[in-house]
């Protein structure tokens, strides 16, 4: 059956007889919208649909992906940001960073409200890496795309979380089925790297196919007039010189959950995405 965030059809039917749901649809953009309702409403009613149509369904647990966006964004601290921590929706952020804040928000306040025996949680992951499944991947693996192809000819002073898709789906199998998991929140990192750590990674490991891989490192003052003209670089111009440091533990410690080597997934990703280049050549 299927449902769509925007509309009320459709999701009675999707969550009956069944125990547990993951709820892990939100639109991302490649670029950002003329108004932030076009990210923030339908993330907001999606994610009240679900838990609605669940609660009233009989299900068990939702396990939502929410995003480190909702937790470590509008701070004037370099943190380490913990599950305690919300990011500040008034502070200058973008569209997509303000639509997970407001939708796990909103989540949390509908079950204080009218949750019934229906349980959350939340796992909030930061950047998603790793394998690609097919040619229409996400942004955070475009950004290795642009390395190993050397549409971003310069690195930025840029610096974020890294964790493996594979991870973040063993974590949300916890989360679902853990009594322990129930009513938190967990980030979902397996550490921070820089794109500087990532491009060196790429040169160490995948010799000849890295050769196009940057080198020279761009400082911040020149980054933001050069992004006017560089497409790859507009959307890492707002966060260079920012560190936004992830709390890690409490998956672990909580779940039993252990991310791979981030140097780990960014290889694995690279080669998967240098076997889509072969495959799309044949």
């Amino acid at each position: 059956m299927a449902a769509d965030l925007t509309a009320d059809a459709g999701w009675a039917v999707s969550t009956r007889g069944i125990d547990y749901v993951l709820h892990v649809a939100s639109p991302f953009p490649s670029t950002q919208p003329e108004d932030d309702d076009e990210l923030i409403v339908p993330a907001r009613d999606g994610a009240l649909r679900v838990l609605s149509a669940a609660r009233d369904a009989g299900v068990k647990r939702v396990v939502m992906t929410s995003s480190f966006a909702a937790i470590g964004y509008g701070h004037t601290t370099e943190g380490p940001f913990d599950e305690t921590v919300w990011t500040d929706t008034n502070a200058p952020i973008r569209a997509y960073i303000k639509s997970k804040t407001i939708a796990e928000r909103a989540a949390w306040e509908f079950m204080d409200r009218e949750g019934g025996l229906l349980e959350l949680t939340v796992i909030n992951p930061t950047g998603i890496f790793g394998p690609a499944l097919g040619p229409d991947y996400s942004g955070s693996l475009g950004l290795i795309n642009a390395l190993l192809t050397r549409q971003m000819p310069f690195l930025p002073d840029v610096s974020f979380g890294v964790v493996d898709v594979r991870d973040a789906a063993d974590l949300h199998l916890r989360a679902m089925t853990s009594p322990d998991a129930a009513g938190e929140r967990f980030i979902a990192p397996g550490g921070v790297a820089s794109l500087a750590d990532m491009a060196g990674s790429l040169r160490a490991d995948l010799g000849a196919a890295a050769s196009k891989v940057p080198t020279r490192r761009i400082p911040t003052w020149m980054l933001r007039p050069l992004a006017t003209f560089v497409p790859s670089l507009r959307e890492l111009s707002s966060d260079a010189g920012i560190r936004r440091m992830p709390a890690l533990g409490k998956a672990a410690r909580v779940l039993g959950w252990e991310a791979r080597p981030i140097r780990q997934t960014v290889i694995d990703t690279a080669r998967s995405l240098l076997a889509l280049q072969e495959a799309n050549a044949d």
